[in-house]
């Protein structure tokens, strides 16, 4: 989604933005901006991984996988976390593309794939992981939460969890 959207991108803005792409300054306040967002990305990505890793796992499980729900951290005032992070990735990358169609046009398409993508796939799943007390969790918090408790809880610095066993291969 990332590589194409830069692509057409970049495509539609020779059409729809002739100069954009000669405007150093133009091109030097993208950058920043999409350089900041990259950097929260990942601070997001990495805190809401971390908390995943630390509360969702209890005895020994597949790599990657959760078998507990959590609802510690961010995870306390929204459903989706992880989510609400990677939704700005597309956004950071056009910025440091400085593509104005990618902004405009493609962002919100992969925004609203990505809603669809946990509207149809991620809720169902957790609902079978965890049946009813996912389905209390999701009646009582929203998908995404932008009060600044959230937020800072959001950015809260959470250690690499240790102490935790992974299973790497299935034995059947």
């Amino acid at each position: 989604m990332i590589f194409g959207g830069s692509v057409l991108g970049l495509y539609l803005d020779n059409f729809l933005f002739k100069n954009i792409h000669t405007n150093i300054i133009i091109h030097s306040i993208s950058f920043v901006i999409g350089f900041l967002l990259v950097l929260l990305v990942i601070r997001i990505s990495k805190n809401t991984g971390r908390m995943l890793a630390k509360y969702g796992r209890k005895g020994i499980i597949k790599r990657m996988e959760t078998n507990v729900l959590v609802k510690q951290g961010a995870y306390k005032y929204m459903r989706h976390p992880m989510h609400l992070g990677l939704l700005f990735f597309p956004l950071s990358f056009a910025f440091l593309i400085s593509s104005l169609s990618f902004i405009l046009l493609i962002v919100p398409v992969e925004i609203i794939l990505v809603l669809i993508l946990i509207k149809f796939f991620e809720e169902p799943e957790a609902i079978k992981k965890f049946g009813k007390e996912y389905l209390e969790y999701k009646n009582r918090l929203p998908w995404f939460c932008f009060k600044i408790c959230c937020l800072k809880e959001l950015l809260k610095n959470v250690p690499k969890n240790l102490n935790f066993k992974i299973k790497i291969f299935d034995k059947k």
